[in-house]
């Protein structure tokens, strides 16, 4: 059912409201100040806001400026009995879905929340079809992954937990999607963080958020990851990544569904469906004592795993022409086609980057070839000699001039980490990298920055 909150001063005019959206068939929600209203829409979903302009204390348009700052995109009609042109403007400009002015029949003011909700809903299908769109298709014909859908299908109607597991660049976010999609929450958020990427001081707030002067630079209050996604799925990547003090805080979260942000003083209740996703064996890091024994009972419920592109090379064909097919509609080219003697040198090949790397290199090829693709652009771009060592040819200078940038940029990398002690903030700035070009940077170069960090303390 739909539901709409009141906020008005005035309980004659919220019960009479109340009154005329019940029996049009929405569910009511009355509040007489702003404080009170703004904090129900941080605890509870509400499909629309009505308000009054002129209340004590805090007046609508300063309660809709700040919902807008909280990133709340609930849409809000504001109504005046004291209307003038410039409240209407500025109602506008913060973001009002319409501006009414009382007194107002009860059929124009429901007809106006009518439109005002399919406007909302068809703004939010246009973002979900922007996302979903081509980028995040999973597309395969192989058994090894029809075994994997199989999986996704049984488990996306449950509340369960999922867990999944596989190499780097293989399409664990994908899957992760998929289940969303075919979920009952598929039309609320599905909302991503990546626990490798984000350091250890800052993840809390990431995944809890924070109050408003929390710590040094806390300028807003800010909603984490998991009230982003209420009502909808967070995905948690690399989770074996997660420092074990955040690993408790998020234990407590999956058992109490509720959470509290950082510098908060209450408690906050969200409906989560997590799905978590790692490349790394979850139970050999609780053997060794870096994950927590009983967070990883929570999170590995239903492990899918998916498998790496040498395992489904029946896909490659398919991956191909899907990725082909995407790079040319983003850049307006003409459609170029792989050549059979192509497929089969891309077949040959152990790709160790997986998926990602297999698109990577469609889109290099497409961006080399003048015509169709053939083996010769293809035998071009790939590392010569086997996946295995690729990284000593590459280092002792053989391999085409691609194969040589590329080993070159990774050594760079690697010998700034190593200068900076593989401080991330000061590794990128030396380089002249925002910190999420590093990170994407790091992963297309098959640098593990973690695994580098912990060789480098191994050693020392």
């Amino acid at each position: 059912m739909t539901r709409v909150l009141i906020v008005d001063d005035d309980p004659n005019t919220l019960a009479s409201l109340a009154r005329a959206f019940r029996l049009a068939g929405y569910e009511a929600v009355v509040c007489d100040n702003a404080a009170r209203a703004e904090m129900l829409v941080r605890t509870e979903r509400f499909d629309l806001i009505l308000s009054d302009v002129v209340m004590p204390a805090k007046d609508g348009l300063s309660m809709l400026a700040d919902l807008r700052e909280l990133g709340v995109s609930t849409p809000v009609v504001i109504v005046s009995g004291q209307a003038t042109l410039d409240m209407a403007v500025r109602a506008t400009r913060l973001g009002a879905a319409d501006f009414l002015e009382k007194p107002i029949s009860s059929d124009k003011l429901l007809l106006t929340v009518e439109n005002a909700l399919k406007l909302a809903r068809l703004e939010d299908e246009n973002r979900q079809l922007r996302r979903r769109v081509g980028k995040f298709d999973i597309v395969w014909q192989s058994e090894a992954m029809r075994r994997v859908m199989a999986q996704v299908e049984r488990v996306a109607a449950s509340e369960s937990r999922v867990c999944v597991l596989g190499e780097t660049g293989t399409g664990k976010e994908l899957v992760a999607r998929a289940i969303h999609e075919r979920s009952p929450r598929r039309d609320r958020p599905f909302v991503t963080v990546n626990c490798a990427a984000v350091p250890a001081d800052l993840i809390e707030s990431e995944l809890f958020g924070h109050e408003k002067g929390s710590f040094t630079g806390a300028a807003n209050r800010h909603l984490g990851k998991f009230e982003q996604a209420d009502g909808g799925t967070l995905f948690l990547d690399e989770i074996g990544d997660m420092p074990l003090a955040m690993q408790a805080k998020l234990l407590r979260v999956l058992q109490d569904g509720e959470v509290e942000r950082v510098g908060g003083d209450r408690s906050i209740v969200v409906n989560t469906r997590v799905i978590a996703a790692t490349h790394r064996d979850l139970a050999g890091l609780v053997a060794k004592g870096t994950f927590r024994e009983d967070l990883y009972h929570r999170v590995f419920v239903f492990p899918i795993t998916v498998p790496p592109l040498r395992d489904r090379l029946d896909d490659i064909p398919v991956l191909v022409e899907h990725f082909s097919n995407q790079v040319c509609d983003l850049n307006g080219w003409k459609t170029k086609r792989f050549s059979d003697d192509a497929r089969a040198a891309l077949a040959a090949y152990s790709w160790p980057g997986n998926v990602r790397e297999l698109r990577n290199v469609v889109e290099r090829l497409l961006l080399l070839a003048d015509a169709d693709v053939h083996r010769e652009e293809v035998q071009s771009v790939l590392p010569t000699g086997d996946s295995r060592s690729v990284t000593t040819d590459r280092d002792t200078g053989f391999g085409t001039l691609a194969d040589r940038v590329t080993a070159f940029e990774r050594q760079v990398m690697l010998t700034e980490l190593r200068r900076h002690n593989y401080r991330i903030a000061e590794t990128a700035r030396t380089l002249g990298l925002e910190r999420s070009h590093f990170y994407r940077k790091s992963e297309q170069l098959g640098i593990d920055l973690k695994e580098e960090r912990r060789n480098a303390e191994d050693s020392s």
